[in-house]
């Protein structure tokens, strides 16, 4: 039988293996993810309509640069694209290294190191969220506090994006297959289990979608942007 302590240990554990091999890998995501992008024109088209969607929901309130939190950034390879929508991005990433490469690559991009599930944001901060394939690395145990907390710094009426591989929502290894002696837990999460939380949290779904894998894929891809409401209250609100 397990402790309290014995999960808080395991969590720890496994925080430090996810960032450490992040560490490992972001020069390689570098290299291989640059210009990406580029070549999707749906991922584009979800990134452009969840920006056209902050802006909008900005312009109510007389909001001439909106500001989203780019939460998992990696290497910031999406913020060029967010940031020629008119809108400022912060980047946060758990793994040093992603940061230090996300600073050369993005120079002048606001972001630093954080951890989805302990935001460094106040309530309300951001008009909106991007969760580009980041929200793969929670365990069960540890999504309602990180919903939780997106919905505490996302304002009510502004929006979160999020790209995820869809699956049956078992424990996976990631990253072994490189052979850089690397290893770290995913969750393919299925589409209600996304929503679910989303909705669980205080967020209304405004769009989902996804397509199925390419042929250097394992999975299906699910895209999902959900708008935080403006008058259920989130799970931590509940709670006061």
């Amino acid at each position: 039988m397990t402790t309290a302590r014995d999960d808080e240990v395991a969590r720890r554990d496994a925080t430090a293996e996810l960032r450490q091999a992040h560490d490992v890998l972001a020069g390689l995501y570098a290299e291989r993810l640059a210009g990406l992008l580029d070549q999707m024109p749906l991922e584009r088209g979800i990134l452009a309509a969840f920006c056209d969607l902050v802006r909008a929901a900005a312009t109510g309130r007389a909001v001439e640069t909106p500001t989203v939190g780019d939460l998992g950034c990696g290497t910031g390879r999406l913020a060029a694209y967010v940031m020629s929508h008119g809108i400022a991005v912060r980047g946060l990433d758990l793994s040093p290294e992603m940061v230090r490469v996300a600073r050369r690559e993005q120079p002048g991009l606001d972001v630093q190191v954080g951890d989805v599930r302990a935001l460094p944001f106040g309530d309300g901060e951001l008009d909106g969220a991007i969760c580009w394939y980041s929200l793969m690395y929670l365990p069960p145990q540890d999504r309602p506090g990180a919903f939780a907390e997106l919905a505490r710094v996302v304002r009510p009426g502004g929006y979160v994006t999020t790209a995820w591989k869809v699956g049956d929502d078992s424990a996976r290894r990631g990253g072994v297959s490189l052979g850089l002696g690397i290893g770290f837990d995913i969750w393919w999460m299925s589409q209600d289990e996304l929503t679910g939380r989303f909705e669980e949290a205080g967020f209304e779904v405004a769009f989902w979608g996804g397509r199925p894998a390419d042929p250097d894929e394992q999975q299906p891809q699910g895209y999902l942007i959900v708008r935080r409401s403006v008058h259920q209250r989130s799970i931590a609100e509940r709670r006061d």
